[in-house]
């Protein structure tokens, strides 16, 4: 159960920060929401996932998955370059992600 809020808050804090990013450019009530209401959903089921497993683990999983997660939309959404060392330090973030989920 621990990882699914750890899933679900990495999918908020991405909508968080693509809300950051929309509301950086136009501040209006939808960008508002996507941005605080991503966050701040983001925190409720991470601090949820802290119940099931280790914080450390927990919490280095949802940043490594929120930033990628974040730069992926960010290089798909808004142009953002997606050039080969930046690919590349996504698939080593990704990989540190998949190996504290293998030993936790």
């Amino acid at each position: 159960m621990g990882w699914i809020f750890v899933m679900a808050a990495s999918v908020f804090e991405v909508t968080g920060a693509v809300g950051l990013h929309l509301y950086s450019q136009q501040k209006n009530v939808v960008n508002t929401l996507l941005y605080l209401g991503g966050f701040g959903l983001s925190f409720l089921l991470l601090y949820q996932a802290f119940d099931y497993l280790q914080l450390s683990i927990a919490y280095a999983v949802w940043v490594g998955l929120g930033t990628a997660g974040a730069v992926i939309l960010n290089m798909i959404l808004f142009g953002e370059s997606h050039n080969r060392q930046r690919v590349l330090s996504l698939l080593v973030i990704l990989i540190g992600v998949i190996g504290l989920k293998l030993v936790s």
